[in-house]
């Protein structure tokens, strides 16, 4: 299973970016996917997850801000971050839950991260 995580860069405080993540692989069907981050210095932490119905849970201080969505066709998920803040800088990573086969064994996989940087 490989993801491919897109859509990070440079934004200005209160600007916005999307971030894409596309799974591919042999796998049945991707169960759950989702985001966290890691900024400098500190332990990598949630920020949303979405299941394959379209659950989508979040880091309660992310919520009005952050929307995760996804393709399940494609599979790829998406993180739409608006009004972003300096303290938004991190790394994201993109992770994915899949199910090997139809009622099988389950794989956890990361994405090689993309930097978000927000500018003060």
């Amino acid at each position: 299973v490989q993801l491919q995580a897109s859509g990070g860069g440079l934004v200005q405080a209160g600007g916005s970016l999307r971030l894409s993540c596309l799974v591919s692989g042999n796998f049945y069907n991707a169960v759950t996917m989702g985001w966290y981050r890691q900024a400098p210095g500190k332990e990598r932490e949630l920020v949303a997850t979405i299941t394959r119905d379209g659950r989508a849970t979040y880091d309660d201080s992310l919520k009005g801000r952050f929307t995760i969505s996804r393709d399940s066709k494609k599979p790829t998920a998406y993180l739409q971050m608006n009004n972003l803040r300096a303290e938004d800088t991190a790394i994201y990573y993109c992770n994915v839950e899949v199910s090997l086969r139809f009622g099988g064994p389950r794989q956890n996989s990361w994405g090689q991260g993309t930097q978000v940087t927000v500018s003060s």
